[in-house]
Formats: structure tokens, C-alpha cells, sequence
């Protein structure tokens, strides 16, 4: 009898311990503003749990997992990465909690005098992110979507304008908003954030691309608070905010 109270009290002092402490979340940075927001709604219903947040490219953060990082929980912009991962055995299974799109973004006077993607060319200073980011291979593919409908040479004629390739989508439309660069191809959600330091285009349907943003628990550590930050994510009260911000509801 008393040993198994011993017992019972030991398993309350652990179940308590794994529900608290901090919880290290690495998220693209196109998920800057709606991950700070969904973390202040989290910590409202568990502030007992302390959330800290990394940004940056998803290939770059992949990376620092692989080489041990203290992550618990991992967004990414593209399914690839958490899919290497686990394959690697070091996450658990990715949930695609969310979607996105791109848009063309210029700056409020518009010097290239854009009007809609297909005058994208026209820009003398184009930013994208860089090849292996993900915002840089939607980009890409977009532009070769495009290449069939508005001339075999228009994907040449938009790289021969590129005058850099960004590790991040926030630092590509951070040179539009500075004035460094006429056009970018970034994610709608952030050309939203800038608000009225850029004007934003739409890329067709036909040209366009959906990105897919999954979620996973980083094998071995704080898995219990992790999974609980993903319950929340993916709540009706966490799609609330997600939409809000300007992403689709892509749960599965």
C-alpha cells in the first residue's frame, strides 16, 4: 500500500515536470507574426510553459537540427525538410497544419510601373530567395509555370534582372521595403504584414503555387509540452489566429 502511493505521487511529480519548463519551437520565417501570436494564446492557457521562438530558413534550421540544435518542435515553409528529418528518425510524424501562397510585392511608388505579374520583367532590381529556400522554390517554379503562358524567354528575362537571392523570404521583402529592390515574389501572409510599405500583385492560379507548412515533435525532449503546442496550433482557436494572419487551413 505505501508503496504504491510512493509510486503514484513519484508519477504526478513527472507528469507535472514534463507539462512545463520552456518549450524551443524553430519555425520559418514566414511564420514570424503568426507564431509570435499563437505562442500568446498558448501561454495564456499554459503559462506555466515558457515559449522560445527561432526564425530563419527552413533548409538553415533543418540543418541546426541535424547537428543536435535544442529544438522540440520544427515548422517548416516545405514539407521536404521535416520529411528528411524524419526519415532520419529524429522527428515525429509532420502534421501539414497550414497554406500559403505567393504574391509580387514593389515598393509604394512603383518605379518598374507594375501593373500584374505578367509585367514582373519590367523590374531593372528583382529580389528572390535563395534556391534551396523554399519561398526560392516556389518562386522558381512559378516562373517556369508562367514560361509556357506568357513566352518561352519570360523566365530569362525576369533571372536577368535578379540582382540577389535572400537565405530568408523576410530579408526578400525587407529589400523591397528598404527601397533595394523594384519586385519580389514573396509569401501573401508577409506582403500583409508590411501593410502599406509595399503594393502587392497576384499571381494567377494558373502559375501560382501552394505552399504547405507542417509541424513535428523533435524526438527526445519536451515532447509532452511539444505535443501540447500542437494540439493548440491546430484548434479552432489556433486556426482562428493562423487565418487571421492571413494562412489557409491546410490541417490533416
Amino acid at each position: 500500500m505505501i508503496v504504491a502511493a510512493l509510486v503514484s505521487c513519484n508519477s504526478t511529480a513527472v507528469d507535472k515536470s514534463a507539462k512545463a519548463g520552456t518549450l524551443t519551437i524553430f519555425a520559418a520565417a514566414s511564420l514570424t507574426d503568426v507564431f509570435e501570436a499563437v505562442s500568446q494564446g498558448f501561454k495564456s492557457k499554459h503559462p506555466e510553459v515558457k515559449v522560445q521562438l527561432s526564425f530563419g530558413g527552413s533548409q538553415s534550421l533543418r540543418t541546426q537540427i541535424e547537428h543536435g540544435a535544442p529544438a522540440h518542435l520544427f515548422a517548416s515553409a516545405n514539407p521536404k525538410h521535416l520529411a528528411i528529418l524524419e526519415k532520419k528518425g529524429i522527428v515525429r510524424t509532420p502534421i501539414v497544419f497550414a497554406g500559403n501562397s505567393m504574391v509580387v510585392v514593389t515598393p509604394p511608388d512603383n518605379p518598374a510601373k507594375i501593373a500584374s505579374f505578367k509585367d514582373l520583367p519590367n523590374a531593372s532590381r528583382i529580389v528572390l530567395s535563395g534556391p534551396s529556400v523554399p519561398a526560392g522554390m516556389y518562386a522558381e517554379q512559378i516562373l517556369k509555370n508562367a514560361n509556357y503562358a506568357l513566352g518561352r524567354d519570360f523566365i530569362d528575362r525576369v533571372k536577368k534582372n535578379v540582382v540577389s537571392q535572400e537565405t530568408h523570404v523576410r530579408q526578400t521583402l525587407q529589400k523591397v521595403v528598404m527601397g533595394e529592390a523594384d519586385a519580389a515574389l514573396v509569401y501573401s501572409t508577409d506582403a500583409l504584414s508590411a501593410g502599406k510599405k509595399v503594393n502587392i500583385f497576384s499571381i494567377p492560379a494558373d502559375y501560382n503555387v501552394q505552399a504547405s507548412y507542417p509541424i513535428a515533435v523533435v524526438k527526445g525532449g519536451a515532447e509532452t509540452m511539444a505535443k501540447m503546442f500542437t494540439d493548440y496550433l491546430v484548434s479552432d482557436e489556433g486556426m482562428k489566429i493562423l487565418e487571421s494572419h492571413g494562412f489557409s487551413r491546410l490541417k490533416k
